[in-house]
Formats: C-alpha cells, structure tokens, sequence
C-alpha cells in the first residue's frame, strides 16, 4: 500500500492505494499543528486496514509557505562577503508596479544586527583575499539567540571553499542551523542566490520540527517515515527536506501539478491547463507534451527564490475567499480567506463573512443535507445571512449576490490562467482545463467559458488529487550550477562532462545509483539578462541547443537570432526514480439519484443529481465526486469513465 497525504489550507486529504483500488480521507486541517490533521486523514483513509502494509508514505504540506506567508519563520543570522551584507535588503530596481513608488517589498528576513560581515573575498577565478578565521570568531561574537545562519559569500557557488570554512567556526561557535548557498542554490545572480540561502536557513528550523513530530507519531501508528514532496515535483526522504526547507515551499501545490499531469496523459491529452482549487487559493500551472512546467525560479511571498519549481501561479480564490464591497461599491472576492477556522459561515464554526462556499450552498450547487469531511455539516441559514448582509450592501437580492460572487471568482481565476498562458504566448482555447481540488470542478465550466475553452477533464478522485500526485510521484534528485559558458568553451565535451558530474551527485544523494538523468539547459543570448530553459539529451551538441534555443524563443518573443552568441548559464540535472504505483479500480455506472432547483446564471433549473462513475451525464446536472462536486450547467455534456469525466461543450 501507498499512502499520500496533502495539507491544504482548510482540508488535510490523504489517499491509500493498494490491488484492490483506492481509498481516501479527508479531514480538517489544524493549522497549530499540522501533524493532528495529517493523522486524522490517514486513519480514514486507512479504514481499518493494518498501518504494517504501508510501505511508503509521502507527504505534502504548506510549513514553509505558511512560514513566509506569515511571517513566523525563524531567527535568523547572515555571513556575507564585507561590502555585501545589505543584498537582502537592496534587492533589484525592478518593482511589481512601475508607477507606484512608494510600494514597500517584504521585510527582510535578516535584522542589521544579524547581518555579519566576512574577511574575505573571492572572484570568478579564485580566490582574491583569503579568509582571516581570527577576525571572523570576533565579529561573530555578537552573534546571540539565533535558530539559523545563512552564509553566502561572492562566488561561492563557484569556489565553495571559504563557505565550508565559516561553516566550520560557526559550527563551534553555535548549535544554530546553518545553510551555504553552494548547497541551498549554487546558481549565479548574487541577490537571488543570497534570498534563497536566507529562505533556506529560516524555515528549516521549522520543517525539521514538524517533521519531527510527524515521525514520531507516524512510528507510533506504526507507519514508515514521511517522505516529503519538494517544489519541482519529485520526492525525497525526509532527513533531505530537513535540511533544506527552502526546497519545500511549494511542496503541496507541486502534488497537484503531477497528478493533472497524469490525468491529462490518462485522458489522451498533451496539452493542459491544471487547475486546483481548494478552501483559501487556486493553482495553475501548465501541461505541455504530457509534463508540467518547472521553471528555474520564481518569487514566493515577494521573495526571490533560485530554486527548480513546478511552475505554479497562485491566486487567493477558494472555497473559504471572503466576499466583499470595496470603497468604490465593487463585489470583490478574496485574496482573504476565511480558513479552517473558522471556515465558510455555513461550516458552522463561528464564521460570520461571506464566502465562495456559501455562495455555492444558495445556488443549489452543494447540497445541504451532506456531511463534509470531519463531519461538518452544511448550515444554508448561516450562509443566507452572512450573504444577505452583503446583499443589503450592494442593493441586490441574496441569490444575485451569490451569483455575483461566483462569477467575481471565475474571473480571477480565469485571469490566473491567462498568466500561464495568454501572457506567454499560449492560446487557452487549445488546451483542456483539468479541474480538481475541494472546489476546482464546482467552478470548472465558468471559467472554462470565460476563456473559451471548450473541454474539460475531472479526474475521478479530484477530490484528493494532489494527495494522490504524491503518493504517484517519482523520487528524485534536483543538481543545479551555474557554469556560464559561451564561445569555445560551450562544447560537446564540457557540456556532457558537467553533465555527468551532477548525475552523479544527484544519484548519490538521491541513494539510487541506477537513477535516471534527465538534464535541463537555461540559455540566452549574449547580452541578454535573462535564460530560457531548454529539455535535450545527456551529451548534446552546441548545435543542437541552438536549434532548440532558437525554436523556444521564436515562441516565446516571436524572433530568433541565429547570429547571437549563445550561452549556457545553468544546468539543471535530474535524477529519478519512477513510483511503482498499482493500478486502478474499475468504475462502477452511476445513475440519477434525484433532482433540485440549482441556478446557472440568471436562471434557476431542475438539475439532475447523480454519484461518480461511468456513463453519460447532460447539463443541467450535478455530480457528486468523492470529496467534491462537478457542476454542469446547459450546454455541456459529459462522458464518464474510470479516469473520470470529460466534460465537452455541446
């Protein structure tokens, strides 16, 4: 048996999967302490069988994002090369709104006073000024009550030298953790490098003790070690998360992404919009070929993080989004949310705001009478009076407001696609939206409809499917560096030689040396300020990446120059190995249960209800999945079969 178990920001879902089929849980998260939930979830899905025939666990969860989101991340020292101390808190020129001046970026994670200056220099090639150690214990003595220490030196990805020298003195001068930018990023681009060590150093702490916990009371049920989702969409043991918690930040989300990506395959599908939306926010990211995005890097609560992710957009709009009226008199929905706790108003936990959820509740899009996970049960009065507050705002009856509350979130996350897509050079209307999460397939056809897309793809467990993306994920192993090499030097040989020298770091630290490699090359042009990621072969030619290179950024800027110097900034090394997963149940014929009023629009139908399974289902009509609830208004028509329901415009 294979257990998967993903925490999100209102549910904790897990998946066990065996021979004989699939089973789930789903229960609340506990924010305090995320382990709670997580073992509630398993002993669902679990359902009485004998925590001995786990043979793996893995496990996505939102430590580190939650840490940066809100600002609870550890104490936090820095050992900069002298002159450079101050990187954090410089950052870059470019800001988000070019004319709005006055916008602050985040704090930074490291005070002045934590912030330690290094007796030392390095350049590209070497060494310029040696590393005085007496000067450095002395400057490091007032150094005091601090969980972490981050050390990036100037050209430390290159010449790790001097870094594992001040790893060393701070080893004896402290029992704080310590990251080194060789280990956390050995990237180039000294800023984004810098952030990503003090992400790295200030939210390990924090993992570490969760995983921590969590072990000790998974080896009191009896269960084997979690093993942890990183953000590019691999897995590894958790004694590996542990030491770098940056690598996790995306780790829920990245689930997800795999699993739409199995799904599309699963469904004849190459290209794909994936679309996960739980209980506080919405992910998007892109399949193409079969296989999901990952990207070099990317910011993460407006912090810059050089790290492999699957490239995932967020926008806050789930089920929990608190509906609003601004200053100007405009419906507006999220990015706040109304959480676990207490959750929607119709939860019944003491909630009192208007939320996606209850909006959907006085459509007839979830019916009253359900339990949801951990027995909570739907309270239609509390939503129609958390709604109707909002309606008296606005000067419109309560079914309008729920209406317009729906179609606000729709359009958010519809531009949410359009940043995947539009904004890159992809055509929406091509692809197939996959929906899943709590809430993805209540809200699939609007915003299918908003991009003119016209099929869609509901795993059958979408319910849980980025619980079941980590329990189908791949081990694998994530090797970067920078290398900057143009010219002469860009050849056959010293590509393929810095090729192998990652693979096999990355099979030693991934404990398989019979992994598979794959390799990643981030290009550009002489001059240019910023790299394309381009897929070949172990030991291409130079030829070969400038054909590809050139193909890539046709599509991308819309031309190509063939003349240009290329350079090959960074390659990225991945070592892997496939999940041995066992196969699906069949699905069983569902049939129409009943019907109930339930509003598309302007209007009001008598829709059909039916359970998941297999045959044809007609809009207007609901179907009632495992763990969430697919909405098909008139003028949509699905077929249903093992790997799920494809929904298609009529």
């Amino acid at each position: 048996m294979i257990l998967g178990v993903d925490v999100g920001g209102t549910f904790t879902d897990a998946v066990a999967i065996d021979a004989t089929g699939m089973r789930t849980g789903k229960a609340p998260t506990t924010p305090d302490d995320q382990s709670l939930g997580v073992m509630a979830a398993i002993e669902q899905a679990l359902d009485g069988s004998p925590a001995g025939r786990v043979e793996r666990f893995v496990h996505g969860m939102t430590v580190g994002t939650n840490a940066l989101l809100e600002g609870r991340t550890a104490r936090t020292a820095l050992v900069a090369t002298e002159g450079f101390t101050d990187i954090e808190e410089l950052g870059r020129q470019a800001r988000p709104d070019l004319y709005r001046l006055c916008v602050a970026g985040p704090e930074p994670l490291v005070p002045p006073a934590l912030r330690i200056a290094a007796p030392e220099r390095c350049g590209p090639d070497g060494v310029i000024e040696p590393l005085d150690e007496a000067e450095l214990r002395r400057r490091l003595a007032s150094l005091d009550d601090v969980d972490a220490v981050a050390v990036c030196l100037l050209w430390g990805f290159r010449h790790p030298a001097h870094e594992r020298a001040v790893a060393r003195v701070l080893s004896e001068e402290t029992d704080a953790h310590i990251s080194l930018s060789h280990e956390a990023a050995a990237v180039f681009r000294e800023y984004e490098r810098c952030v990503t060590t003090i992400v790295d150093a200030a939210v390990t702490p924090l993992l570490g003790a969760y995983l921590e916990r969590l072990t000790r009371r998974t080896d009191a049920a009896g269960l084997p070690a979690p093993e942890v989702m990183l953000s590019s969409g691999g897995v590894v043991d958790a004694a590996t998360a542990a030491r770098h918690g940056s690598w996790t930040v995306l780790s829920g989300p990245a689930g997800g992404a795999v699993a739409a990506a199995s799904a599309a395959r699963e469904a004849g599908v190459d290209g794909a919009v994936a679309l996960d939306m739980g209980g506080t926010s919405c992910d998007v990211s892109v399949v193409l070929d079969g296989s999901v995005a990952v990207t070099g890097g990317r910011e993460i609560a407006g912090r810059s993080l050089a790290l492999p992710m699957v490239d995932i957009h967020t926008v806050g709009a789930g089920g929990g989004s608190v509906a609003w009226r601004d200053e100007g008199g405009a419906l507006r929905v999220g990015p706040r949310s109304a959480g676990a706790d207490p959750g929607p108003a119709c939860y019944g936990r003491g909630g009192t705001e208007p939320t996606v959820t209850d909006a959907n509740l006085l459509l007839g899009h979830l019916d009253p009478g359900v339990r949801l996970a951990g027995g909570v049960a739907l309270d239609r009065a509390a939503a129609e009076q958390a709604v109707g507050r909002l309606a008296e705002e606005l000067s419109l009856d309560v079914a309008e407001t729920a209406a317009g509350v729906l179609r606000v979130a729709a359009n958010a996350m519809a531009q949410a696609v359009r940043v995947v897509t539009v904004e890159r050079g992809i055509d929406p209307r091509a692809l197939t939206l996959v929906a899943f999460g709590g809430a993805g397939p209540l809200h699939a056809v609007a915003i299918a409809e908003e991009l003119g897309m016209r099929r869609i793809v509901v795993p059958a467990a979408s319910g849980v499917l980025s619980a079941l993306g980590l329990a189908v994920s791949e081990r694998r192993q994530d090797v970067v560096r920078s290398l900057l090499l143009s010219g002469d030097a860009l050849s056959r040989d010293a590509i393929a030689g810095a090729v192998r020298e990652l693979g096999e770091l990355g099979r030693r630290e991934l404990g398989a040396p019979d992994a598979e490699l794959r390799a990643t090359y981030e290009l550009r042009y002489g001059g240019q300020a910023f790299e394309l990621p381009i897929e070949a072969c172990l030991e291409p030619q130079p030829s070969e990446l400038r054909a590809a290179f050139d193909r890539a950024h046709l599509e991308r800027y819309g031309y190509a120059d063939s003349d240009a110097e290329l350079v090959l900034v960074t390659l990225r090394v991945t070592a892997a190995v496939a999940a041995a997963v066992p196969p699906p149940s069949r699905a069983a014929a569902a049939s129409q249960r009943d019907t109930r009023p339930v509003r598309f629009g302007e209007r009001w139908h008598d829709a059909a209800i039916s359970g998941a399974g297999t045959g044809t289902v007609t809009g207007p009509a609901v179907v009632e999945l495992s763990g969430s609830t697919l909405v098909v208004p008139p003028g949509w028509r699905g077929d249903g079969g093992d790997a799920g329901i494809v929904l298609e415009r009529t």
